[in-house]
């Protein structure tokens, strides 16, 4: 093989050179014609041969694939982690919500018992008619225990009166 290469070197270099033609005198020559520039030709496009991959390198490569994959998923993963943090962060927070709406709402109905109970006793102090719930659907007698509350109205505006005058 080292010999062939030897060969092929000594022709390069024993090819005929080529000597230069003779040039006519300047007063015989024509005048050069004037020419356009030649287009730039583009470089025609080498053909690739297929080349051959290597296992190495299809391993490397559906490595390169799965990581990212898998940082995809990584990624929504961690998304997630975070939406189910803020879900349940929120969560605890209206729990804590409700248990303060709860006791507020017992404080509330133990606060209008009580006023309830004040309002029963300052009524019954007053020695207003007690006007029955059963006979509010009958016409006459709601409007006897109008008749009554209106006349004890009328007794107390009087001595209200009297009161504040003297």
């Amino acid at each position: 093989m080292a010999e062939q290469a030897k060969k092929a070197a000594a022709k390069r270099k024993a090819a005929p050179k080529k000597t230069a033609a003779k040039r006519k005198p300047a007063a015989k020559r024509k005048p050069a014609a004037k020419r356009k520039p030649a287009a730039k030709r583009k470089p025609a496009a080498k053909k690739a041969a297929p080349k051959k991959t290597t296992p190495d390198f299809a391993a490397r490569a559906q490595e390169a694939g799965r990581n990212a994959f898998l940082a995809g998923l990584g990624f929504y993963g961690k998304a997630y982690d975070q939406a189910q943090e803020q879900f349940d962060s929120m969560q605890d927070q209206l729990e804590a919500r409700r248990k303060k709406a709860d006791k507020l709402y017992k404080e509330l109905v133990k606060r209008g018992k009580q006023v309830e109970k004040d309002a029963k006793g300052r009524i019954e102090d007053l020695d207003f008619p007690k006007i029955e719930l059963d006979s509010l659907t009958d016409r006459k007698e709601l409007e006897k225990q109008l008749e009554k509350a209106k006349a004890r109205f009328e007794e107390l505006k009087e001595s209200f009166s009297f009161k504040s005058a003297a």
